[in-house]
């Protein structure tokens, strides 16, 4: 009934969708596994994308050959770019999204790809033979066959669903939890938890008061997420903000008696960084407020999505306490906030390309890891369906350093040091971040794929290489076209600048805090009329580029620092135990993980200097 396929991809959330891109742009036969085609690339929580550091690595998958940037250009109602205060190492694009349109945008590009096939049913088991996987079996029993299997199943795992004292499965509301998995590959040896995360309630937009709440609009500047020719957006729909009170503290308290978060009936780790109502009040408890961001779900729709609110308390208490929220008087609830219970695998089984230690060809992605977010699971699944198409062709696995991306940090933190609670992609958890911006994800990862082969790249390439040139250019300019005081020190006084005393270069003027490209523009005619020649995107990155030359170097030299510990490599065979030198902890954690290479073994937590400088002279160094 079936080929044999490539790949097969267990899951049609953010991880499953890209892992199975990742692999048919590589030229890969998949097969995507879901239990329902009508929940593809379901944006089960907030109706947004991207954020702080979540931002950069959605303009990395894009970067690497990814839709998660291009569904979102197509389908968002809003664009904001975060931290536009701070540092461009900061700055971070975020974007609210049609729910709808957005599932079924990605959809269609799914289909419209001819190296991509679906089958509707539930895989209940991985085939595997001498070691290897080698397809699924289905709840029907049917057997498909394939050369390599990437699990993306989410939160439905074992799925159990909580609100207040009542539970049942499911793997996200009106939809069945997934079965059988779980305990084949614990049989095998795997090591498995449980992790929890929630959901606010959705409400009726035509029963708020929406004067009583802050507008919160787009931004007039619009950017996008895609390097590619998507559209941008012509007209936003704004967000609200509002903020609870101690009268809607004190009745969501009246329910936590029968809080499954606070009796034990949840046993599974939350997200520390996106904690349900009840926990912020209880953790915060000197607070009496919170803020709450009001979200539409779409151009169209009446959902609204109550971002912060999220909460597992019984219904009866949501909507009490919801109706003292200022805009909420006569709020109509659609469905009530819940607490979702799911089995997770530490990703300390993993290799770096996200292939299980355990099962040759079987790679895991997404909330399987421990991971929290759709952007931290896309970035997931595109990698490992990259590294599938790889393994099978006996390639050597694509691995992304800290240095080059997000989403390299996001694997290395994963793999060396696996997480406990629902692990967050933060902009403070990069040590490079002056490098790893999100205006030049191109140019870092776009060179990187097409080395690798990745079909279809050649317009991206021939964009990379017109920006390169572009900020070539401009930064040429800057360096050889000289301004004089007449012309400028009206401007530099009116920012309290140091007026110049002397002809000086348009670079160094441009390199001083508070002046920028746009405003010398309009005191230079000829810079305006060179600038206009340009994209903006071009503009800004060569702007950065030109600003924070001295912090990249002294980023970059750390960097080449630290790759000359990555070109040590470290044999899997190596017994570390035989090592009387490390210690007892260094010894554990080196035998379980078995690092590729000296600066891999460095970032594992519980190894220390000391024991880094026993490995390097055993490796005669």
């Amino acid at each position: 009934m079936f080929p044999e396929y490539d790949l097969i991809v267990v899951g049609a959330g953010h991880a499953g969708c890209e892992a199975a891109v990742g692999a048919a742009n590589m030229g890969s036969k998949v097969l995507l596994v879901t239990m329902n085609m009508n929940n593809i690339a379901q944006m089960s929580c907030n109706p947004a994308m991207g954020g702080v550091a979540k931002g950069q690595i959605v303009r990395e998958i894009d970067a690497l050959g990814g839709y998660s940037g291009i569904v979102t250009d197509h389908t968002m109602i809003q664009f904001r770019m975060l931290n536009k205060s701070k540092g461009p190492a900061m700055w971070s694009p975020r974007a609210q999204s049609d729910r709808m349109r957005f599932a079924e945008k990605w959809r269609l590009m799914l289909e419209a790809h001819p190296n991509i096939d679906f089958w509707q049913e539930m895989a209940v088991e991985v085939i595997i033979k001498d070691g290897m996987a080698k397809g699924v079996r289905t709840g029907m029993g049917i057997e498909i066959p394939s050369k390599s299997v990437v699990l993306t199943n989410g939160t439905f795992l074992n799925g159990l669903i909580h609100i207040g004292e009542k539970q049942f499965g499911g793997g996200r509301a009106g939809e069945k939890a997934a079965t059988g998995l779980t305990a084949q590959l614990t049989e095998l040896g795997f090591e498995s938890g449980r992790m929890k995360t929630g959901t606010p309630p959705r409400v009726d937009g035509r029963s708020l008061d929406w004067s009583r709440m802050i507008e919160q609009p787009g931004d007039e500047q619009m950017g996008k997420f895609s390097y590619t020719d998507t559209p941008t957006l012509k007209k936003q729909r704004p967000c609200h903000i509002t903020h609870t009170n101690q009268e809607v503290h004190d009745i969501l308290k009246t329910g936590f008696d029968r809080s499954p978060m606070f009796n034990g009936r949840i046993r599974g780790l939350g997200p520390r960084y996106c904690p349900s109502i009840e926990d912020k009040i209880n953790r915060f408890s000197e607070r009496d407020s919170h803020q709450l961001f009001v979200e539409p779900e779409g151009w169209n729709t009446v959902e609204i999505y109550v971002n912060g609110f999220s909460s597992s308390l019984p219904e009866d208490v949501q909507y009490k306490a919801m109706q003292k929220i200022p805009g909420f008087e006569n709020a109509k609830m659609f469905r009530p906030g819940y607490a979702i219970e799911y089995d997770f695998f530490p990703p300390t089984q993993l290799k770096r390309s996200l292939e299980t230690k355990l099962v040759k060809n079987l790679f895991f992605a997404g909330q399987i890891n421990g991971t929290t977010g759709y952007e931290e699971a896309a970035s997931q699944g595109l990698m490992a369906g990259i590294n599938a198409h790889l393994a099978i062709n006996e390639a050597a696995p694509f691995v992304l350093k800290r240095s080059e991306a997000y989403i390299g940090v996001l694997i290395d933190d994963l793999v060396n040091k696996g997480t406990k609670e629902p692990y967050r992609m933060f902009t403070s958890r990069a040590e490079y971040r002056i490098l790893l911006r999100q205006d030049n994800s191109d140019l870092r990862l776009t060179p990187l794929v097409a080395k690798l082969g990745m079909e279809n790249l050649d317009e991206r390439m021939e964009k990379v290489a017109q920006k390169e040139q572009s900020i070539k250019e401009i930064t040429k300019f800057f360096k050889e076209t000289s301004v004089s005081p007449d012309q400028i020190n009206g401007f530099l006084e009116s920012i309290g600048s140091q007026p110049l005393k002397l002809k000086n270069k348009l670079h160094q003027t441009l390199i001083r805090p508070h002046v920028s490209m746009e405003a010398l523009s309009e005191h230079l005619p000829d810079l305006k009329a060179f600038i206009s020649k340009y994209p903006l995107e071009h503009l800004e990155t060569a702007e950065i580029a030109m600003k924070y030359a001295g912090y990249i170097k002294k980023e970059q030299e750390l960097v080449d620092k630290m790759n000359r510990l990555e070109q040590v490599k470290l044999k899997e065979s190596i017994d570390y135990h035989q090592m009387t030198s490390l210690s007892s902890e260094a010894r554990e954690k080196l035998t379980k993980i078995k690092p590729d290479t000296i600066g891999q073994a460095s970032r594992i937590s519980g190894v220390s200097p000391s024991d880094i400088s026993v490995l390097l002279v055993f490796m005669g160094r």
